[in-house]
């Protein structure tokens, strides 16, 4: 028999029940209110068909190559009005979940390709769990990043299934892993290789409903009394409850929560745990740090959506110029993806330096991923070094990475054109300076832009996709179908000085500069934005880019746009110090191992010597730094130098970091008021400088996004 719904398809023969998610004209299955009800009747189907003999077993799949679910509709999330409705939304689906775990027949989630939040919850509710050995088979529960918890039951069942301490580690990190990993926590039972992965899932499952059984991995009992007994639970809640207020800094409500359901959970009976969840999950899912995490989810899918138009080349080879930190990350980022790859520099010793940093980040990444020693050995060989450019006759495109200099970027260009194939894109890591410069005087200009990634690259899930005034759309959608490939989100700019990001952070910086000029201190600046929620303060953030390199950033932003980026004198005074920042062991801060260990005495003098006027108030301080990067925003988008807010916004979380709980940058101007933003701008004009006149765009819009 067939029961067919518009996602799920119920297949019965030879006493073995299969069901499909397949949801038409979609990459990916979602579980919809409107699939889980259908759900909830074909399992109902399956308990008759047991209960007459019909039916042996179950097994879950996909009719999708690489995805079996991803999880719940983020539009249904984003569409939640009370805690109660959230409340419900959960204890239906904690419910329909229930069913399936209290089948009376075997059943088994055959699992290929992606298979995170609802869908890992789904297949917790199995009895077995296979998955394919494919790289894209990904298993997590990336609720938290949404500002909620598991709704369906994951955080009672995960911990009784891989310990409490595994448990945690998903959930509160929402990081997903490979199968290999999962097997070796007990997640899942058994790995298939790719080659015959639905054959072999049905031939375990008619295994099943034969009456045979699967061995599979389980704790015993002293491991789960020792592990998870009450005063591990204790331990492990005070120790993981300090930790996450030092990383979230008390701003992420639902990680502490997820914390105290999940160790709470396992001291109950299932059934009571999950009232628990859901009375938790229907909580936060009406705070406004999760309101704000799903428009950033939703925004950035919006932005890796937004592909050019033209026809992207399928990149099979990759050369980089330029072997130093970024040229190294740059290299790694190809061979992680299995692209062949040849680092070029005019020193052999740096060459092998770079190489060698590459393949000790993909050692790195093979730990975290849980790769093979062949999948890191494959990996590896995709990394070659010279310095020459023997082989880049071959290659696809070319991310030049050399130092940030007009003449020794172009010479760079002159000699790639000799020596690279003439459909090979040319691309410039390049932070500031102009793309269309360069493609000056070259001969097919049209290959040019910029591809600049951000440090460091295997971190920063940001690609600045540049186009030069010559750049052809086929080269801008290679390119951007190629930052997507590396795992990055890219966001298309227009060639102008500083792009988006480093426009806006020399806005911020420059007015960091001009509070310190006032008086106020290295600790205290630092101390308002990372209570606002920016990853580190902005004092640290120059000694980490270096203040020599924020100088000549700043040189170039003001050359260009005015008096408003000029820096306060105190800023070239500490630069007349030579200080360089983290890099050369001292800057604001003094480091011992890269690490800051205390306020440079020489820098502390400086300040002291150089402070004018009277200090402003912490809420003073922090209005004039994050209002000069809204403004400064809201000129670039009038520049039109990106075709939206949520892609600025997007580039702003991704590139620095703002703080995604806020929601983004005019995300949260708009729930400040535009009105009451061009007021404080107004009133600092006024008694600051002209530098926060509010900008003309700003003064037009009553908000940046609809709703």
């Amino acid at each position: 028999m067939s029961h067919a719904v518009p996602d799920l398809q119920l297949d019965v023969r030879d006493g073995l029940a299969i069901l499909t998610f397949d949801r038409p004209d979609s990459k990916v299955n979602l579980l919809t209110a409107e699939v889980m009800l259908h759900l909830d009747e074909l399992l109902a189907s399956v308990e008759e068909s047991a209960s007459r003999g019909r039916v042996g077993a179950l097994l879950v799949r996909s009719g999708k190559r690489d995805n079996f679910i991803a999880g719940a509709d983020v539009d249904e999330l984003a569409a939640i009005e009370s805690a109660a409705q959230a409340t419900e939304m959960s204890r239906k689906g904690q419910a329909i979940l229930q069913r399936l775990e209290r089948l009376p027949v075997p059943t088994l989630a055959a699992i290929n390709g992606s298979c995170v939040g609802g869908g890992l919850e789904l297949v917790l509710a199995c009895d077995y769990r296979v998955a394919s050995a494919h790289p894209k088979t990904r298993l997590g529960l990336p609720e938290t990043r949404l500002g909620l918890i598991p709704g369906m039951g994951g955080t009672v069942r995960l911990p009784r299934l891989i310990g409490l301490q595994a448990a945690l580690d998903l959930i509160l990190t929402g990081r997903q892993i490979g199968a290999k990993v999962a097997a070796a926590l007990g997640l899942v039972d058994r790995i298939l290789e790719p080659g015959g992965f639905e054959e072999d899932a049905v031939a375990l499952a008619a295994r099943l409903s034969r009456g045979k059984s699967l061995r599979r991995k389980r704790r015993s009992a002293l491991a789960r009394l020792v592990k998870d007994g009450a005063a591990a639970r204790w331990l492990i809640l005070r120790m993981t409850r300090v930790n996450l207020l030092a990383r979230t800094k008390g701003h992420y409500p639902a990680q502490p929560k997820a914390l105290e359901v999940t160790v709470a959970g396992l001291a109950r009976a299932p059934e009571h745990a999950q009232i628990r969840e859901a009375e938790t999950f229907g909580n936060l899912a009406v705070t406004p740090e999760c309101k704000n995490l799903i428009a950033v989810f939703r925004l950035t899918e919006d932005v890796r959506k937004a592909r050019p138009n033209g026809e992207a080349a399928r990149v099979k080879r990759a050369g980089v110029v330029g072997a130093g930190v970024m040229g190294a990350g740059i290299a790694e980022l190809f061979a992680y993806q299995r692209i062949p790859v040849r680092v070029v520099d005019l020193d052999r010793d740096r060459v092998q330096a770079g190489v060698k940093r590459a393949r000790s980040l993909l050692e790195k990444a093979a730990g975290r991923a849980g790769w093979s020693a062949e999948g890191l050995k494959e990996r590896a060989g995709c990394l070659r070094g010279g310095t020459s450019y023997d082989g880049f006759d071959r290659v696809d495109v070319v991310v030049e990475a050399v130092l940030e200099l007009m003449d020794v970027k172009r010479r760079v260009f002159e000699q790639l054109e000799e020596n690279i194939p003439a459909t090979a894109v040319i691309a410039s890591n390049t932070s500031a300076l102009s793309i269309s410069e360069l493609q000056n005087h070259l001969s097919q200009p049209e290959r040019v832009c910029g591809l600049h990634f951000f440090n460091p690259p295997y971190r920063m899930p940001l690609i600045e996709v540049v186009r030069g005034a010559k750049t052809s759309d086929d080269t801008l959608a290679t390119a951007f179908d190629l930052a997507a490939r590396l795992g990055k989100t890219p966001v298309v700019v227009k060639d102008t000085p500083g792009f988006v990001v480093n426009r806006v952070l020399a806005a911020y910086l420059t007015e960091v500069g001009h509070l310190l000029q006032s008086g106020m201190s290295v600790e205290r600046l630092d101390r308002v934005m990372s209570q606002f929620g920016m990853p580190v303060g902005p004092l640290r953030l120059l000694d980490e880019i270096g203040l020599d390199v924020v100088a000549e950033v700043g040189q170039t932003m003001e050359t260009a746009f005015g008096e408003r980026f000029s820096p306060a004198p105190v800023m070239l005074k500490v630069l007349a110090t030579g200080v360089s920042g983290r890099k050369g062991g001292r800057g604001f801060y003094r480091y011992e191992d890269s690490e800051p260990k205390s306020l440079d005495p020489e820098i502390q003098n400086v300040l002291r010597q150089a402070a004018e006027g009277e200090p402003p108030s912490s809420a003073e301080a922090e209005e004039r730094m994050v209002f000069s990067m809204v403004n400064e925003a809201v000129r670039i988008l009038d520049d039109e130098v990106v075709d939206s807010a949520a892609a600025l916004d997007v580039a702003m979380i991704m590139g620095t970091g703002f703080p995604p709980f806020r929601g983004g940058l005019l995300r949260y101007a708009d729930s400040v008021g535009l009105q009451q933003v061009v007021q404080r701008l107004r009133h600092y004009a006024e008694s600051v400088a002209a530098r926060f006149e509010p900008a003309p765009g700003l003064l037009a819009r009553t908000s940046f996004f609809d709703s």
